[in-house]
């Protein structure tokens, strides 16, 4: 029972953050006009940035997640925050803004992130390879130990994803409180009585990544549950 108590903490644990990301990020899809007059997310993006003197960076559209690409030197936005005229398009615009803003300045904390992914992204693959690896080498050593060795080195860089996103959540939250909130403050972007609203979106959007990574730590857990088998 206790065992059962402990998995289902850590499950929640783990999925708590993803879920409550997802809620706020939907709650304020609606109305999905709020902010029509304004223009949509992907016309804010293109228009902050121009007032920061990105020219550029372009705005496009993508279905893999809001981000903004250091290297293509682009905002990308979900088709809801692109083309949506809701607070969370709006909101979700800025802080990738922001972001790119970071990386205009030569930010020390973004560029130091931007090493950590790669290394990060590097180790995730490597993680893949040597989890699938690691029973064959078991069976064609027949070496207990170099199986362990082989899974405890893929657990290592899986794990090194999560620890880049925690390692460097300040970059996310500059990017929200630092860049997104005091310009969509100070331009008047937003409505009455929609700032309160737009810090809990930006709170989510620096958390997306961590939420993430979490979870695939319970996927990391599974690989090292079937191994050991």
């Amino acid at each position: 029972m206790l065992w059962i108590i402990l998995f289902l903490f850590i499950t929640l644990c783990v999925f708590l953050p993803g879920f409550w990301v997802k809620h706020v990020m939907n709650k304020y899809k609606q109305p999905a006009d709020r902010y029509r007059e304004q223009g949509s997310g992907g016309e804010l993006a293109r228009h902050l940035l121009d007032r920061y003197g990105l020219q550029g960076v372009s705005v496009e559209e993508t279905a893999v997640g809001d981000h903004y690409d250091p290297v293509a030197k682009a905002v990308r936005l979900t088709p809801d925050n692109y083309s949506g005229h809701s607070l969370t398009a709006v909101t979700v615009a800025a802080h990738e803004v922001g972001h790119a803003i970071q990386d205009s300045r030569g930010e020390s904390l973004f560029l130091a992130r931007q090493k950590l992914v790669k290394a990060a992204m590097v180790g995730e693959r490597l993680a893949g390879i040597l989890l699938v690896a690691a029973p064959l080498i078991l069976v064609l050593t027949r070496l207990p130990h170099a199986g362990g060795l082989m899974i405890l080195i893929g657990a290592a860089s899986m794990a090194l994803a999560t620890l880049v996103h925690l390692v460097t959540l300040p970059v996310e939250f500059d990017a929200s409180y630092g860049k997104a909130l005091p310009i969509l403050i100070e331009g008047g972007y937003l409505h009455d009585g929609d700032q309160v609203h737009a810090e809990k979106i930006l709170k989510a959007a620096a958390l997306t990544y961590v939420a993430a990574s979490l979870a695939s730590l319970l996927n990391l857990g599974r690989w090292i549950a079937v191994l050991r088998r």
